[in-house]
């Protein structure tokens, strides 16, 4: 039995482990900036096959890594780059390395560092990756030893302590070799501590309290589902609430030790059970996780500590309307939702300079003439600074209200040509301050016009397929999930629609915003319907457009936001690091605004 068999209870004696070590032209694993391909490569794989204290196979090889080989490197491990231009490509050599550890234990000295290379190569080769279990002897030396023992846990001081057989080289082989001395030496350390099976040693392995120790019964009851877990306090509080694919698995890492964090070690001590809820797939899961955390507040998750209070800008309902910032609209002429109230005011000061509608706060009565009321007349000129009555007045709410709306985006546009302007004439720091403004508000108008467009969809019945033949089915009404569930591998679909879709919670639509339904909830079922697969079955709507946004709303512009903030992001380098133009560049070089010509 290996480990891919479910035999992580093997004896230690009976465990393949398969240790690995590599050489590399630096320390980057992945790109250290989106689209730069400045990554390092593996120059070297060496790899030892063990069980039962004997070496049982060896593979070791130099990679061609498509690039030369710093001279630091070069002076470090002694691999040139005229060593490895006729090796093998990592392409070739990867699918070797997956075989010959397949259904063992990897390990490495210092891990992260050796698996992130393999796993980051995977993703580029496209090869998928296996996640076998992993084994870092820097961590179990930092656990087995005193620092008095191993005031070092490096390579080589280890191998010196252990009076290793082979003597660390920075050569791959070499060093595999010298850690596999070092882990038999661990292995016999842990040994007298009742750590007899590869379980025991993955629990062992971090600093688990003797309260987590004792409570490992309550994972015991946990299906192998999908689902969310409630750790409930001694007066049955809600300590922390928690999703998983496989319920039993996740809440057995909680009493191994396998999550670091202190806080999670308090919230076990207090826990005297676990409840759970069995879900049909990952998105009822994480719906079910959101109404939890809002109608408990548990005090152990974070986002029940900091929970989002998020902030709208409405149009006010008057005879002078005015852009406000609020908490709770009463109505669904709003853009949101922002997560800090500045955001929320500079949108609203933006769009009604575009709009042309005030900014003064006062309210005016009907038979009020604007301009001759506004107290913003000479200090700080308001955008509808004119003597108007309501009836003249009235164009630019009403150009705001189908903004907001999504049929016409006119105003973002004149935004735009105003930046366009300002960095022709040479204002960047103007020009890049209402560019990112203009981004934020686009941003917003583009999130709650999808949003909205969710909320208004009577009911929708989407699938996804679930990667095994079968399909994952939800059922939305006015953005809130109301039913979920499976039709497996082989099972007719549409009869496992309908009867969901009869048994689906009735959902009253309530005052704005969202109609009453959670804004997490409803954007995380709107990313979910956007993914690759996902399929539409059927619509139920009063709009005769379906599921679906005006043709003016603020989407059209999504791409030249997310240009905006990548030009903002790049603007904050350092002067002295190397800049990324692919996007043009219409201001200093010092500067680097964005060339913000609209598409």
């Amino acid at each position: 039995m290996t480990l891919e068999d479910g035999g992580a209870g093997l004896a230690l004696h009976d465990t393949t482990f398969v240790v690995v070590d590599l050489e590399t032209t630096g320390g980057r694993s992945t790109d250290s900036a989106p689209g730069r391909g400045d990554h390092d490569r593996i120059t070297e794989i060496g790899a030892v096959k063990i069980r039962g204290g004997r070496v049982i196979g060896e593979l070791g090889t130099l990679v061609d890594p498509g690039r030369s080989i710093p001279p630091k490197i070069v002076a470090l491990t002694g691999i040139t780059t005229a060593m490895v231009c006729d090796a093998p490509r990592i392409e070739s050599v990867l699918p070797s390395f997956l075989e010959f550890s397949r259904g063992a234990v990897l390990v490495a000295h210092n891990a992260g560092f050796d698996v992130g290379f393999l796993r980051a190569a995977a993703e580029r080769c496209g090869i998928p990756w296996p996640r076998p279990p992993v084994l870092c002897t820097v961590k179990l030396a930092r656990r087995v030893l005193t620092r008095e023992e191993a005031p070092s846990v490096r390579l080589s001081a280890l191998a010196e302590l252990f009076r290793a057989t082979t003597t660390p080289t920075h050569r791959a082989l070499d060093d595999a070799r010298a850690t596999v001395d070092v882990l038999h030496a661990l292995i016999e350390r842990v040994g007298n501590q009742g750590v007899h099976t590869f379980a025991d040693l993955r629990a062992y392995l971090p600093d688990v309290t003797a309260a987590q120790r004792s409570k490992r019964h309550l994972a015991r009851a946990m299906p192998a589902r999908p689902g969310v877990y409630l750790f409930r306090g001694p007066s049955d509080e809600v300590l922390y609430v928690g999703t998983a694919v496989d319920l039993r698995r996740r809440v057995a890492q909680y009493f191994n030790g396998a999550d670091p964090r202190t806080r999670m070690k308090e919230m076990v001590a207090l826990a005297s059970r676990v409840d759970h809820v069995e879900c049909a797939h990952d998105l009822e899961a994480g719906v079910r996780e959101l109404r939890l955390l809002a109608a408990h507040a548990p005090p152990y998750n974070r986002r029940s500590k900091f929970p989002h209070k998020w902030w709208w800008v409405v149009l006010t309902e008057e005879p002078f309307p005015r852009f406000s910032v609020v908490r709770s609209p009463r109505h669904d002429r709003m853009i949101g939702p922002f997560r800090l109230r500045a955001d929320a005011a500079e949108t609203a000061a933006l769009l009604a300079r575009f709009t042309g509608v005030r900014t003064c706060a006062s309210r005016l009565s009907r038979s009020a003439r604007h301009g001759r009321a506004c107290p913003e007349r000479e200090l700080s000129p308001c955008p509808a600074a004119r003597e108007a009555t309501a009836e003249e007045y009235a164009p630019g709410p009403a150009r705001a209200e189908r903004l907001i709306a999504g049929y016409e985006h006119t105003a973002l546009r004149a935004v735009l040509a105003e930046v366009d302007d300002l960095a022709a004439r040479g204002r960047y720091e103007t020009a890049a301050r209402l560019r990112d403004h203009a981004a934020t508000a686009i941003d917003a108008l583009w999130r709650g016009q999808r949003l909205r467009a969710l909320v208004d969809v009577d009911e929708m019945v989407a699938a996804r397929p679930d990667g095994a033949g079968g399909w994952h089915l939800v059922v939305v009404r006015h953005g809130q999930l109301s039913a979920a569930g499976n039709a497996g591998r082989g099972v007719p679909p549409m009869p496992v629609v309908e009867a969901i879709s009869a048994a689906a919670q009735t959902i009253l639509p309530t005052q704005a915003p969202l109609g009453g339904a959670l804004v997490e909830e409803t954007a995380l079922i709107a990313r979910w319907l956007a993914q690759p697969g996902v399929r539409v079955v059927r619509v139920s709507t009063e709009s005769e457009n379906g599921y679906a946004s005006p043709i003016g709303a603020a989407g059209v512009l999504a791409e030249w936001s997310a240009l905006a903030r990548s030009a903002r992001i790049a603007a904050r380098q350092p002067a002295d690091e190397p800049y990324d133009d692919r996007y043009g560049s219409s201001v200093t070089p010092r500067t680097r605004s964005l060339d913000v010509q609209a598409s």
